[in-house]
């Protein structure tokens, strides 16, 4: 199993941007000697109380220069806010940054109703919600030279590196953003802590729509990852603990409480809860699974093969919550054991 890892750069008690910012350097420093294969940063909007990461083109470029092999990619861009061509310019500059070590996550949501009309470009009208697919497709044509001859943007070039070329990759948590993926050709990323139940019909609507890309922006077979909430610690018992604060936060979320400040300790998400949660149940069924799971290193590598196998991929990238810096850093060397990627 390859593992991977999406980072949101929360903002430290007492901290800045810029904290957050040196402790997802760690993070990824950390990721690339333990043996992930990738690293990515997340697109969130107006919540700098307690996440910075905003703008995933601009973090990825100090990322990639702080680190030296680790692939560094986003977790998603938000294409319903920017333009195709700007896109493809931004990232065809980060491959020439950083050749062969780019991932171009592209990805659709809305947020905050101010933010989105503060992001959006054309303010006169409605913004179309069923060109997402247009969209994705346009980008990959401006990496990969996918237009014909005869098409406006044909001769329009982006910068680059000599030998290589951003992958893309479609992410969502839907079956109809798998169907997107599978009909471009492109590689597929499902956000099971998002949305965990159709997972398993996600990939299969993926696999049986796949064709491959007519101008190479993707691979020949169907290549997918699922992207999981996982929480590690020596014991399910303390795993469970420190899952509390995703917990918590998902709890405030679903309630629509956002004018307080975020969790930042285990005993305030115990508090809030009224109880310590209980150890991810095993086995996990398709369509019942958790939105976070939690567990020893024993425990998450039989639950993550479980998911790994109903859902026919090999790789997984890695979301947490977890409150104190240092028990995120030893729950993801906890995960690289039970993945065995120091063995690679």
């Amino acid at each position: 199993m390859e593992l991977s890892f999406v980072d949101l750069a929360p903002i430290p008690e007492g901290g800045t941007a810029t904290e957050a910012f040196e402790n997802t350097v760690e993070r990824a420093r950390q990721a690339e000697q333990l043996g992930y294969s990738r690293f990515w940063v997340a697109e969130h909007h107006d919540f700098v109380d307690r996440l910075a990461s905003t703008t995933p083109e601009v973090l990825m470029a100090y990322l990639a220069a702080k680190t030296a092999d680790i692939r560094i990619g986003s977790g998603t861009i938000l294409l319903n806010h920017y333009s195709p061509y700007k896109v493809a310019e931004t990232f065809g500059v980060l491959d020439a940054l950083a050749p062969g070590r780019i991932d171009l996550g592209l990805g659709r949501a809305t947020g905050n109703p101010v933010s989105d009309y503060a992001l959006q470009v054309d303010r006169s009208e409605r913004r179309r919600s069923n060109d997402h697919a247009d969209k994705i497709e346009e980008v990959a044509a401006h990496l990969y030279d996918g237009f014909d001859d005869d098409h406006s943007f044909s001769e329009l070039s982006v910068a680059r590196s000599r030998d290589s070329v951003p992958d893309v990759w479609v992410l969502g948590s839907s079956p109809s953003s798998a169907e997107i993926a599978g009909e471009l050709g492109l590689r597929y990323c499902f956000a099971a802590f998002i949305r965990p139940e159709p997972a398993v019909r996600a990939f299969e609507v993926y696999r049986e729509r796949f064709q491959p890309s007519s101008f190479g922006a993707g691979p020949e077979e169907p290549r997918g990852m699922l992207a999981v909430n996982v929480t590690c610690a020596e014991t399910d018992e303390e795993a469970a603990r420190l899952r509390a604060v995703t917990e918590a936060s998902r709890r405030r979320l679903r309630r629509g409480i956002t004018d307080r400040p975020p969790i930042r300790s285990v005993e305030t998400a115990v508090d809030e809860l009224g109880h310590v949660p209980e150890p991810t149940q095993n086995p996990v069924v398709p369509g019942e699974w958790p939105r976070q799971i939690s567990g020893s290193p024993a425990t998450v590598r039989d639950l993550l093969e479980q998911m790994t196998t109903q859902t026919g991929v090999d790789e997984v990238v890695v979301q947490n919550q977890v409150a104190d810096l240092d028990d995120e850093l030893r729950s993801h060397e906890l995960l690289a054991e039970a993945a065995d990627l120091t063995s690679r």
